[in-house]
């Protein structure tokens, strides 16, 4: 008689530090050519994506060697997602682990105290890991890269597949269809629906269980140029900008105040919209400029809609350019933004980018949240979900498509998208933990 499979825990182990860290230094190593910021930086995600298949070869069916089933699925020319299975035994039984993502944020190398484009260590111990990606999302890369070749080499028997999808084009919108949105496009992740996904791109070790939704906007205001020493024949377009946003802020917090369920997710602060850029065409100091632009951005809770919201902000500012002399407070004797004689009156406009994102807030009575959870707990000693009302991109997408979205990461939310940029080796050995224990507590159900 067979003696019984040992636990997946045993039978797994823990994270190995040497193939880790050496797999971690060759994707390190092609940062430099990760960066997404188009036009100028176009990441060739595909060396990343060569280094996973690489590693993953030996223990694949391509070889012989293993059951994990590696395909590479390319949109464009160099920009590889990598889809990896292990294959379970009962149809409809899956668990994933998606989003690490092998595209990084810019590096300048000259504000960097170490090389962003190479794996340096701090301490003879190496338990600080240096470079761009190592915390978003290269280390998250290199860990579920060697969870997967793990499980190749010992092969347990699991009734779950297990699923993993290492993503191009995470960190720049402007080109869409390439990444993780032409996978659900084309039915390629269709049947991760059937068990929980997890989002791997976050940090600190504990659940995120809600994201902000983000709207870029832009506030025109043209009034009319003319000499500072005559201000009487002017429409001061930085007053009337000033002046209209005020009183459009005034009017979004009273539309979308904190929601009663921001308290339950925990979200750090509420819904919030906030100037953060001015330009002008230019001109002297001696010159009232005619106009102006101050741009900036919404972040918004889970619990409010975005199209709500910018149509929201269009009627403000279509009421307040029907009645701008009423509506807006003036600024001294001589500001005004009517001028009757010249039939002159300051308009507003607004617009938004086409990049708007919607929140998350994940599902909190689902098998994959109670799972993440437990598993928290038992290996990092506790466990305390958190919301942010900043924005991850893809994932809102995902759950309105039926998928049961969880989002966790083992990086450090101190160095994401920083100068000096680090991970924690003891962080990612616990990621390693927390991913065998869910597949084993989903293992365990009936």
């Amino acid at each position: 008689m067979a003696s019984p499979a040992p636990p997946l825990k045993d039978a797994v182990g823990g994270l190995d530090r040497d193939p880790f860290v050496a797999l971690l230094a060759k994707l390190i190593g092609e940062s430099q050519r990760l960066q997404n910021d188009p036009p100028a930086l176009v990441p060739q995600e595909d060396l990343v994506a060569q280094h996973v298949v690489d590693a993953l070869r030996p223990v694949s069916t391509e070889t012989d060697g293993g059951p994990l089933v590696v395909r590479k699925v390319s949109y464009t020319d160099g920009r590889s997602n990598v889809i990896v299975e292990y294959p379970g035994t009962v149809p409809g039984r899956v668990v994933s682990f998606v989003g690490m993502h092998m595209d990084v944020v810019p590096a300048n190398p000259s504000e960097w105290d170490f090389d962003p484009f190479s794996l340096t260590f701090e301490g003879d111990d190496k338990e600080k890991l240096r470079g761009r990606g190592t915390t978003d999302c290269l280390g998250h890369v290199a860990l579920v890269t060697q969870l997967m070749r793990r499980l190749g080499e010992v092969k347990p028997p699991l009734k779950h597949s297990v699923i993993a999808v290492f993503i191009a084009n995470e960190e720049n919108s402007s080109v869409t269809g390439i990444g993780v949105d032409g996978l659900v496009k084309d039915g390629l992740l269709d049947k991760l629906k059937t068990g929980p996904l997890f989002w791997i791109d976050t940090a600190d070790k504990q659940p995120c269980i809600g994201t902000g939704g983000m709207i870029p906007w832009h506030l025109k205001a043209t009034g009319k140029l003319f000499h500072s020493g005559l201000a009487h024949k002017a429409i001061n377009s930085m007053e009337l900008n000033m002046d209209a946003l005020k009183e459009i802020q005034t009017r979004f917090y009273n539309d979308f105040p904190a929601h009663e369920k921001e308290k339950l997710y925990k979200f750090a602060s509420p819904s919030t919209m906030k100037p953060t850029k001015w330009s002008y065409p230019g001109g002297g100091l001696n010159q009232i400029p005619g106009e102006c632009t101050i741009s900036g951005d919404i972040r918004l809770t889970p619990f409010y809609s975005t199209s709500i919201v910018v149509q929201k902000l269009k009627e403000y500012v279509d009421d307040i350019n029907a009645g701008v002399e009423t509506k807006l407070p003036t600024r001294g004797p001589v500001s005004k933004y009517v001028l009757p004689d010249e039939n002159l009156r300051g308009r507003l406009e607004i617009t938004f980018d086409g990049d708007v994102m919607n929140g998350v807030a994940c599902n909190l009575e689902s098998r994959g949240f109670q799972a993440l959870c437990k598993a928290t707990e038992e290996i990092v000693g506790y466990v305390e979900p958190y919301s942010i009302t900043g924005s991850l991109p893809l994932i809102r997408e995902l759950q309105d498509e039926g998928f049961d979205v969880q989002t966790a990461g083992y990086g450090l939310l101190k160095t994401y998208h920083a100068k000096n940029e680090y991970c924690l080796f003891s962080d990612m050995a616990q990621g390693f933990q927390v991913f065998v224990s869910i597949i084993s507590q989903l293992e365990d159900d009936a």
